[in-house]
């Protein structure tokens, strides 16, 4: 399998940079890139970006946050969906920070999931975009797109994870998660992808099965 042709190819497709991509790029501050990642949970980029500015242009430290009102910190976050959850979450992950680490983010892969809330795609995300160390951030995009691909044959992001760290070559790991986060968005969409303009149509095998599979559970569960 030739994944850098693959990756460069779909690459050279893809308009503008993910919400992530944007403060790595600005200013690789592993805290805002953490809780930003935290507030991304079940929402778009767009509804992602508004409420991380809005957060951060009050609260951009783990000490301010810490000591706000968690009424105000909602309010700020609300764009990002189930914003009470999260909010309280950023606001226990500030506190933790600032008693266990000096107000730093870990730069490892087990102390990070050791944070309230923080699983092992946002883990992930904070070692690709804060501290560049090779990771694979899983999220529904990689998660669909890799399977399309038939890179991996898997059920859910965990196992895609695990999957594609045996499969893909570790030099790839940084800007995987940056390529297909981007083309899930603009090209192979959840729902009827535009295949007709993919830079890899050719290639690719085009594999809906896991998409098929989902339909016929809901259909007999009904």
């Amino acid at each position: 399998m030739n994944y850098r042709e693959i990756l460069d190819k779909i690459e050279i497709q893809l308009e503008g940079e993910a919400h992530l991509d944007e403060l790595a790029k600005k200013k690789q501050d592993p805290f805002k890139i953490l809780i930003s990642t935290i507030l991304s949970a079940r929402t778009r980029d767009a509804n992602t970006r508004i409420a991380t500015e809005k957060l951060f242009a009050k609260y951009d430290t783990p000490k301010s946050i810490a000591e706000a009102d968690i009424e105000i910190i909602e309010q700020l976050v609300k764009s990002s969906g189930f914003y009470k959850v999260k909010a309280a979450r950023i606001k226990e992950v500030s506190k933790v920070l600032i008693k266990k680490y000096n107000s730093n983010v870990p730069d490892n892969y087990e102390e990070l999931i050791s944070l309230p809330g923080v699983g092992s795609k946002t883990a992930n995300c904070v070692l690709v975009y804060a501290f560049q160390v090779p990771a694979i951030p899983v999220d529904t995009h990689v998660h669909r797109i890799s399977n399309r691909l038939k890179w991996v044959k898997t059920k859910n992001p965990l196992k895609t994870e695990e999957a594609l760290k045996n499969t893909i070559p570790k030099e790839f790991w940084l800007k995987l998660n940056r390529l297909f986060v981007r083309f899930g968005q603009q090209i192979c969409l959840p729902l009827r992808p535009k295949c007709e303009i993919c830079t890899i149509r050719d290639t690719c095998p085009k594999d809906f099965s896991m998409e098929e599979a989902i339909k016929k559970k809901k259909k007999t569960s009904k």
